[in-house]
């Protein structure tokens, strides 16, 4: 307890303390954050990579291996001369033709295949059966006398299947039939009936057996690392080939291959031990063997952990350069706070002529400069100047409180209407009312009005222009009910109202019509101000128009039509660049039309 309180004490103490503990907490933070980040980003990166890696490496090596089997097939049928082969099968015992045509073919099948071990042909008239085996480099052909074959499971199976045909797995099975394939290495074997055509029943199995030589050829192209293992599983998932007999029993018993898919491609993760497993496989299109890798998430999470301990040095070497760089410069910058509050110390204790060195342009020069001002000020004060400033500073005040705002002529304007009212001056009230509302509206705080509200302001300030024009203004309004209700910026109709007024109406004698008109669009609002008053000149209008297409931030700065630039430099800010002022005038009228797009950065629905 003593040493957190010591530590709270060395903590809270100084200001540079306090900067170095903050700054270190957010670089350790920051840190910490993006190695924790960029360590899940490798895992999930990692985790995807291998899905992706291993499952087309899966898929290439599937198709390999299941054309390999469909090579089994096509080398147990006969080329050619069926008909004779099958005429053989039946009179091989009592034809010498017969038997060697038989040895032909076999010995045809044998002569250039270097991963058969041996081919077994077994006659079901005769009871027995041809052996084909390599001694050195020659080929031998025996028989043996023997009905043993045909009391085989793998049997059974080829006689049942609709193509005749059975597979045999030689490394995870006994053998029991008087074959010899197994004394070698043989790991496969390969079993066709052949019937006759006319009468469909069987004359002849003929058998393969396979030694590794292809296999290992085929499937050395799946990288094996550390502790990953291989499977390959017939369609009826009987086990022909596995890197680890006992982890695939763990994947019968915790029946994961029960829960693979009829997709040709997917991934399965399952747990034993705490120890978790991602099982990737890939089942053949043509015959359905299925070919499965097991990958430990350890062994997957490797690559990222390495990352991540690359990152932590390089995160810890970083973290310690920046904390040093953290206390030079908190030094560095409470140095002349330190300072200030030494001077700042002798001054509250009566040393008036305490005042800094000020270096630099920063705000701590500031506030040192603002500290020696304030010093100086003190000490003119003290020296008889005191109640002077301080008569000074009254009547400034009281100069600031009776400054005129639009809230105190608002208020104004209302007493004026008042005594007006109670003398029957019924047409100075209105006016003075007109006005009243209209300033009342021009320093209400939104910038985004409707449509109404921004012609009942236009009617306030027409029925002041009323009262100095007379009969010469005459105004018409063409609004319809739905788009009263529409949003438009303050002020921005009577914009162009006033305009017609100052350039249309005060320029001549004659009587001025002003059509207020708003209209809905497909895509977007027009709103027209048109006065039959004198047209624009057509250099003035062009210039007018030159400063509206200009770039609204640019536009401002104009001097000129000020009001109409700002007017289209509003539009574009509130509704996007689509919206816009824009001015047309021939000798009949002038016409300002104001267009606000649907969409835009505001609803004008």
């Amino acid at each position: 307890m003593r040493s957190i309180k010591r530590l709270h004490e060395w903590a809270t103490g100084r200001l540079v303390n306090k900067l170095n503990l903050l700054f270190s907490a957010i670089i350790i933070l920051v840190v910490g954050s993006l190695t924790l980040i960029s360590y899940q980003m490798l895992q999930k990166e990692a985790i995807g990579h291998s899905i992706s890696s291993t499952s087309n490496n899966l898929k290439l090596v599937n198709q390999n291996l299941e054309d390999y089997v469909k090579e089994m097939e096509k080398r147990s049928l006969p080329q050619s001369n069926f008909d004779e082969l099958s005429y053989a099968f039946v009179h091989e015992a009592e034809s010498y033709s017969s038997k060697m045509l038989i040895e032909e073919y076999l010995r045809s099948i044998f002569y250039n295949e270097m991963d058969l071990e041996g081919i077994y042909l077994y006659l079901f008239n005769s009871g027995k059966y041809y052996e084909v085996k390599r001694l050195r480099n020659d080929i031998t052909i025996s028989t043996h006398e023997d009905t043993s074959p045909i009391e085989q499971p793998w049997y059974e199976e080829a006689l049942q299947s609709q193509f005749n045909r059975s597979y045999q797995s030689l490394e995870f099975t006994t053998i029991e039939d008087s074959y010899q394939a197994r004394a070698e290495e043989g790991y496969f074997a390969y079993h066709r009936v052949m019937r006759s055509i006319a009468t469909r029943t069987p004359q002849a199995v003929i058998s393969f057996y396979y030694n590794r030589n292809v296999f290992d050829d085929i499937v050395k192209d799946i990288p094996i690392e550390g502790d990953e293992q291989l499977f390959w599983l017939s369609p009826t998932n009987e086990l022909f080939m596995a890197s680890n007999q006992d982890t695939y029993m763990q994947l019968v018993d915790h029946q994961v291959i029960d829960a693979l898919t009829d997709e040709h491609d997917g991934q399965y993760s399952y747990t034993i031990d705490d120890h978790k497993y991602l099982v990737i496989y890939n089942i053949g299109d043509k015959e359905g063997w299925k070919l499965i890798k097991q990958i430990p998430y350890t062994q997957i999470n490797a690559s990222a952990k390495q990352s991540l301990q690359f990152s932590l040095l390089i995160g810890i070497g970083f973290l310690v350069l920046a904390v040093l760089l953290v206390f030079i410069f908190a030094s560095h910058i409470t140095k002349p706070l330190i300072r200030l509050s030494t001077q700042m110390k002798r001054f509250s204790a009566g040393d008036f002529d305490a005042t800094l060195e000020v270096v630099g342009t920063d705000e701590l020069a500031y506030i040192s400069h603002r500290f020696n001002s304030m010093v100086r000020r003190t000490n003119e004060l003290i020296n008889e100047r005191y109640k002077l400033k301080l008569a000074e500073k009254n009547a400034v005040l009281k100069a600031l409180e009776a400054e005129i705002n639009p809230h105190f002529l608002y208020n104004a304007l209302q007493a004026i209407s008042t005594k007006a009212l109670k003398n029957g001056q019924l047409e100075i009230v209105d006016m003075v009312d007109s006005l009243a509302m209209s300033l009342r509206y021009c320093i209400s705080g939104s910038d985004i009005v409707t449509a109404q509200e921004e012609l009942k302001h236009i009617g306030h300030y027409l029925a002041i222009q009323k009262a100095r024009f007379g009969e010469r203004l005459i105004v018409n309004m063409d609004v319809p009910e739905a788009l009263t209700t529409i949003d438009v910026p303050k002020l921005s109709i009577q914009t162009l109202v006033e305009n017609a007024v100052k350039h249309g109406l005060e320029k001549v004698s004659t009587p001025v019509t002003i059509n207020i008109s708003v209209r809905s669009e497909e895509h977007h609002v027009t709103i027209t101000v048109e006065n039959n008053g004198p047209a624009i000149e057509q250099e003035k209008l062009a210039e007018i128009r030159h400063w509206l297409a200009q770039d609204w931030e640019e536009a401002l700065y104009k001097q000129e039509s000020i009001g109409l630039v700002n007017l289209n430099a509003r539009l574009k800010l509130l509704y996007g660049n689509e919206s816009r002022l824009e001015i047309e005038s021939d000798e009949n009228s002038t016409r300002m039309i104001i267009i606000l797009t649907r969409g835009g950065n505001r609803g004008n629905d």
